[in-house]
């Protein structure tokens, strides 16, 4: 007698990511409430009886892709006219203090929750199934990720919220935003419904002082929570942390105690060797943002070394581009240009960049990252539309990194309920959504051009 699941995937392309990186040419995969039950050869018929059948016939499966570091509310900036009227930046601290300092002070739970939505569509078009966020408002801390959280939830997928702690204005904002997030975490955290769940967020070494990043890990400790901070990005970390401290960054983290298991170091741009090594021996991640990083022309990475040393590294957007398949793009093409060495990062590398390594910093690579028994349902359909070369077992990596962008992306299932169904969004209207964003946008904007200012101040 077969056995009864909920969708039954069959024959299709199915990368597994399991930890032989078995891909099955002609696959299926069994899905029963909110778990994969079963992956295997074949079309699955003969063993089960299922409520719904997705032919994958011409087709690759793939776990959901998962963003290791975003900031949804970045959307909102994407051809504004502010950047025409402010004088251009020469460095990633005046883009900083012109652009997004400026903007984050305006921001209310209008944009945080219009940014989490039009987030929230882009990555469930883009396969991204998991991510996490950060915002800051500085004038908008209470309740906002609520509002955030409101967004994701419409859609459907899952994530981790945070909000971005820094003392640049004062030493109570800094608290204050703390406390948000450890609301949000015992809203959240402690219940299995919740597919939003919420972290520590603190914003870089140069906005904020010992006393809240040891309270920021104090919390991390207390509620087993991803504690995270932007490191290195720009020169100016360093700088402050050599003229304050006497050390640079990661070796003031380090001393405080900040860095551990838990810890994502985001960007890691300006790293030394001696750094890197106190990342290995934290078991600290670093969250890889090419895309980003190229934009504010701050430097790129050493994500070959890191990977080499064991290091885990997972890959995102940094609140810049959200066709995740770009941002992998991006982290084949940049370090081989970097180092002027077409061997560095191979194409399943990068794969796993977006996948099982995310899956680990998250503390969740007992349940997502891969298609395995047992795994939470979060499993992505592609429909190639013009393969330019036969898609196998063989060649399947190289095309993930090199040819599929997010409009080749059909069927997304979250949770083993679907979000994506044959390229139409199943829980939200997407053209009332996007309609009801560009309103916020241009009251945005509107705000940002007649009140907008550089915003010069950073912890002393």
């Amino acid at each position: 007698m077969r056995e009864k699941v909920d969708i039954l995937i069959k024959e299709a392309l199915v990368v597994t990511m399991n930890s032989e990186r078995r891909v099955l040419d002609r696959g299926y995969v069994a899905i029963r409430d909110n778990l994969i039950v079963d992956v295997g050869v074949g079309d699955g018929l003969d063993k089960y009886a299922p409520e719904e059948v997705i032919d994958g016939r011409k087709s690759v499966v793939i776990p959901g892709l998962q963003c290791a570091h975003t900031h949804f509310y970045g959307l909102l900036l994407t051809g504004s006219p502010w950047f025409a009227k402010i004088e251009p930046p020469t460095d990633f601290q005046q883009n900083l203090q012109r652009i997004w300092w400026a903007l984050d002070v305006l921001l209310g739970y209008d944009e945080a929750y219009a940014s989490a939505l039009i987030g929230s569509i882009l990555f469930a078009r883009s396969g991204v199934t998991n991510f996490f966020d950060n915002i800051s408002s500085p004038n908008t801390i209470t309740n906002v990720l609520d509002y955030i959280e409101k967004g994701v939830s419409e859609v459907g997928i899952r994530g981790f919220i945070s909000f971005e702690a820094t003392q640049r204005r004062s030493d109570e904002e800094g608290f204050r935003g703390l406390e948000e997030n450890v609301r949000f975490i015992k809203k959240n955290n402690f219940d299995e419904s919740k597919l939003v769940k919420g972290a520590i967020y603190v914003h870089a070494s140069f906005t904020v002082k010992d006393e809240l990043l040891i309270k920021a890990k104090e919390y991390s400790d207390r509620y087993n929570a991803l504690l995270a901070i932007h490191a290195e990005e720009g020169l100016v970390d360093v700088y402050h942390s050599i003229e304050r401290y006497g050390v640079r960054p990661i070796e003031r983290l380090y001393r405080v105690g900040f860095l551990g298991p838990r810890t994502h170091l985001v960007h890691l741009v300006q790293a030394t060797d001696d750094e890197l090594e106190l990342v290995k021996k934290t078991g600290s991640h670093v969250a890889h943002n090419p895309l980003s990083n190229m934009l504010n022309a701050v430097g790129v990475a050493k994500v070959p070394e890191m990977l080499k040393m064991g290091i885990n590294v997972g890959l995102g957007n940094d609140g810049y581009i959200f066709d995740h398949f770009e941002n992998m793009r991006a982290a084949y093409l940049l370090h081989k240009v970097w180092r002027r060495d077409p061997r560095v990062m191979t194409p399943l590398q990068v794969f796993e960049l977006a996948t099982v390594n995310v899956a680990r910093m998250f503390h969740q690579e007992d349940k997502l990252g891969s298609l395995e028994p047992g795994k939470l349902a979060d499993v992505v359909v592609i429909r190639p539309k013009t393969p330019n070369t036969p898609v196998n077992s063989k060649t399947i990596y190289g095309h993930l990194v090199n040819t599929f962008s997010s409009k080749d992306v059909d069927t997304v299932i979250v949770n083993g309920k679907y979000v994506l169904k044959d390229g139409k969004l199943v829980n939200v209207d997407e053209e009332k959504a996007i309609e009801y964003v560009h309103r916020v946008v241009e009251r945005l904007w509107d705000r940002l051009l007649s009140e907008g200012k550089p915003q010069l101040d950073y912890v002393k």
